[in-house]
C-alpha cells in the first residue's frame, strides 16, 4: 500500500537483521516495542493456541509490514511470524515509526492496508467453504507467486520454503489431501515438486485449477470439473 518512495524512506528509518530459515522473527505474546519492514524472503503468520494447536492466518512476502499492530495499540502480540525461507527486514522502533507515519500524513495508507488483510482473511474462510480442494491449493499457490514474484514474473517459478503440512494449514485439509492436490497438478503437467520445493511449470493452467474452469486449465483426465 505504501508507495516506493515512501518504502524506501520508512527502510531508512531503521537496522537491517537477517532471519535464518524456520526461525521466530515476531514471537507471540511479546510487547510491540518493534515492528519489521520485510525486504527479501518469505514468512507465515500463525496463532499458538493454549493446547498447542497451531492455525495459520497468513504468509507474507517482500513489501510487507509485520507486527505494526502491536505496536499501533499498545497490546502484546496477538501472533507469531515464521521465516519459512531466510529473511531480511528492517527492524523499525516502535515510537519512530509511529512519528515517522504521523509526519508523512500516512495514517490513511495503513487504515487501507488493514482493511485490505482483513478482506484476505475474508476471502480465505469464504474458499474453505465453498471451493474444492485443487481450487483452493491452486489460489494459496498463486497467492504465494504474487508475494515472491515481481511484475508479471516468469512462467516458470519456483517455491521453496515451504512444507506440505504448511500447504494444508493455509488451504483447511489434512496433509493427506495436499499431497493428493499436488498430485492431481502434477499429472496435468503443472506443477514438479521436491522437497520442500513446488515448481510451477504452467501459470496458465494453474489459474485455470483456481478457476476451476476446463476452458483455462489444459484438457486431461485429471482437469477440474466445470464451476456450478
Amino acid at each position: 500500500m505504501l508507495s516506493d518512495e515512501t518504502w524506501r524512506e520508512l527502510r531508512g528509518q531503521g537496522v537491517t537483521r537477517t532471519f535464518r530459515e524456520r526461525s521466530v522473527m515476531l514471537r507471540q505474546g511479546s510487547a510491540g516495542t518493534h515492528l519489521l519492514a520485510l525486504t527479501d524472503g518469505l514468512a507465515k503468520v500463525v496463532c499458538r493456541e493454549p493446547g498447542g494447536a497451531v492455525t495459520w492466518l497468513a504468509f507474507r512476502g517482500p513489501g510487507d509490514l509485520l507486527g505494526e499492530v502491536s505496536v499501533f495499540d499498545g497490546t502484546t502480540r496477538t501472533a507469531e511470524v515464521v521465516a519459512l525461507t531466510p529473511c531480511t527486514a528492517v527492524v523499525l522502533e516502535a515510537e519512530r515509526f509511529r512519528r515517522f507515519i504521523e509526519q508523512r500524513g500516512l495514517v490513511m495508507d495503513l487504515m487501507r492496508q488493514a482493511l485490505s488483510r482483513l478482506r484476505e482473511s475474508d476471502t480465505h474462510r469464504t474458499e474453505l467453504l465453498t471451493l474444492p480442494l485443487v481450487a483452493r491449493l491452486a489460489r494459496a499457490l498463486l497467492r504465494l507467486v504474487e508475494l515472491t514474484s515481481s511484475g508479471d514474473g516468469p512462467e516458470v517459478v519456483r517455491l521453496s520454503g515451504l512444507s506440505q503440512a504448511e500447504i494444508a494449514q493455509a488451504t483447511g485439509v489434512t496433509r493427506n489431501a495436499v499431497i493428493s492436490g499436488l498430485q492431481q497438478l502434477r499429472r496435468s503437467g503443472t506443477v514438479e515438486t521436491a522437497h520442500r520445493m513446488i515448481v510451477i511449470k504452467d501459470m496458465k493452467a494453474l489459474r485455470g485449477w483456481a478457476m476451476a474452469d476446463p476452458g483455462i486449465a489444459p484438457a486431461s483426465p485429471f482437469s477440474p470439473p466445470a464451476a456450478r
